[in-house]
């Protein structure tokens, strides 16, 4: 066999088998390090009602109920990022209550059995609920992560954001996976 061919056949093989040269490269993000950067920029296409959002010095609220998957990641991700002029902080809930005080509420799978009374004690307030849970778009929560094809994706319940008063972007909307009924 040529040379040349030899070569070609030896490369190709290589890109099959996802071997090829090695370069220094970047880790690849966590699931949760994902997750963090996309509840960042939910906030930035969703539009809160304006009694919802405090005085521009006030702070923009990420509230995590239950375990925290994220560890570090979120307040990494967040730090130092605004929301409409209003500086983010993320803070763990361990109380219903505190939970309306926030604008977006992650409720972490260590609450799924708890899901039905969150969400009712949440009402109507203006707080974009998001999950990791089946069925939890589906059952009155806004944003629900989902799998799909190794990658990480989201469906959107707008019904829910509509009763929260929450105005999602038609950009975000459209990169939702499938509308959540």
């Amino acid at each position: 066999m040529p040379i040349r061919a030899t070569a070609i056949l030896v490369l190709g093989c290589l890109l099959l088998t996802g071997a090829g040269p090695s370069y220094a490269q970047e880790p690849q993000p966590t699931e949760y390090q994902l997750k963090a950067a996309f509840l960042y920029n939910f906030a930035k296409f969703v539009e809160w009602p304006q009694a919802a959002l405090p005085p521009n010095s006030s702070p923009f609220i990420i509230g995590v109920f239950g375990e925290n998957p994220f560890g570090d990641d979120l307040k990494k991700t967040v730090a130092g990022k605004k929301i409409s002029d209003h500086p983010i902080t993320v803070i763990p809930l361990s109380n219903l209550t505190e939970a309306t005080n926030c604008h977006i509420l992650f409720i972490s799978t260590s609450e799924k059995k708890r899901l039905a009374e969150i969400l009712q004690v949440l009402g109507s307030a203006s707080v974009l609920t998001v999950g990791e849970m089946e069925l939890f778009a589906q059952s009155g929560g806004v944003i629900n992560f989902v799998r799909e094809r190794n990658k990480i994706r989201f469906e959107i319940s707008d019904d829910a954001a509509k009763r929260a008063g929450l105005k999602i972007s038609s950009k975000l909307l459209s990169l939702a996976v499938r509308p959540a009924h």
